[in-house]
């Protein structure tokens, strides 16, 4: 009997459409890293910001993702998102290069850092939403795995480069003039972005409900779904602690350590390179222990070397701390492929941006919360209380998906309905 040989699988990366979008992507997150590390050192620098300060900072990011991020999911099903996401990176263009402007008139003030940051949070709310809708339509369903492997790796490649650009290039030449780099940055994704060329599918305004009831309800169908809960809890413990740690890093080498901007690149990059290795590693480890025990196994292993992370002081304690930062991270990496790809593949087309919503909601709310929780807990116990209580949290986070329907899923054609 002949054996049938199967066709080579063709890469993601094939798709022109796909291709475009990842570099439209690329350039967007790259600025947007360097920006994470240059607004707070302005503050700090320029405006004697404090730990409250900077942690208010922070969370005004993502707040927007609170206040309209479920209202947006549903306005999102109801559109095309192309042009959204265009607008939306020209708006946070202008945002961006408005700081500089004020800084050289000598008009900047933390009243204006807390705006632009605000605003640009609520533009994000619309690309990312749209950005997590869009993709399936972009290269189909049967290829979200490989797709969002790809885009996640880029996200922390993102992080390792902007991050640790970003101190150099504010040590180079300056935090305000380093906001430039961003809104160069944005104005280049919209361009990309303006030149994909996917036909949307239809829109079916005869299935459209009062759009409170919508809004609700993408929040609704996450918590109630036995799989999509425990990966929106075990995000949200992420995020809370990944940003106890931003904000507690960004005040202990700066303000308590007295150490350079590049230094504290390289430490805020330290999670990316653990992230980025557990992106690439992935779709590998998934096919072998599966996608629902992989999350639980490889958060178990690599999320206790988070607490090397408070142990952070000047010479090689410094990098001791790091060293257990980019292992810690490692799932941060694994889990945003594997639980994106579960998310998207198991939700229908009609309930992807109101499902995305949810999740961002969730999320985003999370890391609100972890950005004052960790400024306020510097302010009044200290920077190393802050770091070893979000070291233990995130220590034990693997035990969400444990105790949850994923922890025997080998495939993802398990939990579709």
């Amino acid at each position: 009997m002949e054996k049938t040989v199967k066709p080579p699988r063709r890469s993601v990366f094939a798709d022109e459409q796909f291709r475009t979008l990842y570099f439209a992507d690329a350039t967007s997150k790259l600025g947007t890293y360097v920006g994470l590390v240059a607004l707070p050192v302005l503050a700090q620098t320029v405006l004697d910001a404090g730990a409250a300060q900077v942690g208010l900072l922070t969370a005004l990011n993502t707040l927007p993702f609170l206040l309209i991020g479920l209202p947006v999911g549903a306005w999102m099903d109801r559109r095309h998102k192309r042009g959204i996401l265009i607008a939306a990176d020209l708006g946070r263009a202008a945002l961006a290069a408005s700081i500089p402007v004020a800084w050289l008139l000598g008009l900047l003030t933390m009243t204006q850092l807390y705006a632009v940051t605000f605003l640009s949070g609520a533009l994000t709310v619309f690309f990312d939403i749209g950005h997590l809708s869009y993709l399936p339509h972009v290269v189909g369903r049967s290829r979200l795995t490989s797709a969002n492997a790809s885009l996640s790796g880029l996200e922390e490649v993102a992080s390792v480069s902007g991050q640790g650009i970003g101190g150099y290039v504010v040590q180079l030449i300056g935090p305000a003039f380093a906001a430039l780099v961003d809104a160069v940055s944005f104005a280049w994704s919209a361009f990309l972005v303006s030149r994909i060329k996917v036909k949307e599918p239809d829109l079916r305004p005869a299935a459209r409900r009062p759009m409170w009831r919508d809004a609700v309800s993408g929040l609704q169908y996450v918590l109630a779904d036995p799989v999509l809960r425990p990966l929106a809890f075990k995000g949200a413990a992420a995020n809370l602690v990944g940003q106890i740690f931003l904000v507690s890093f960004l005040v202990l080498i700066v303000s308590d350590l007295k150490l350079s901007a590049g230094t504290l690149g390289v430490v805020l990059a330290a999670g990316g390179v653990g992230a980025f290795f557990g992106s690439l590693a992935a779709p590998t480890i998934g096919r072998r222990l599966g996608v629902g025990r992989s999350i639980w196994i490889v958060g178990m292993c690599t999320s206790p070397f988070a607490l090397l992370i408070a142990f952070m002081d000047r010479g090689p304690l410094l990098w001791v701390g790091a060293a257990g930062w980019v292992v810690a991270a490692v799932v941060f990496g694994l889990e945003n492929v594997l639980g994106v790809s579960i998310r998207q593949t198991i939700t229908p087309d009609e309930m992807l941006g109101r499902m995305n919503a949810g999740f961002r909601f969730i999320f985003m709310g999370a890391l609100s919360g972890g950005a004052a929780l960790g400024g306020l807990i510097g302010s009044y116990a200290g920077v190393r209380s802050a770091i070893w209580i979000g070291s233990v949290i995130f220590a034990l986070s693997w035990l969400i998906i444990y105790f949850s329907p994923l922890r025997h899923g080998r495939r993802i054609d398990e939990f579709v309905k």
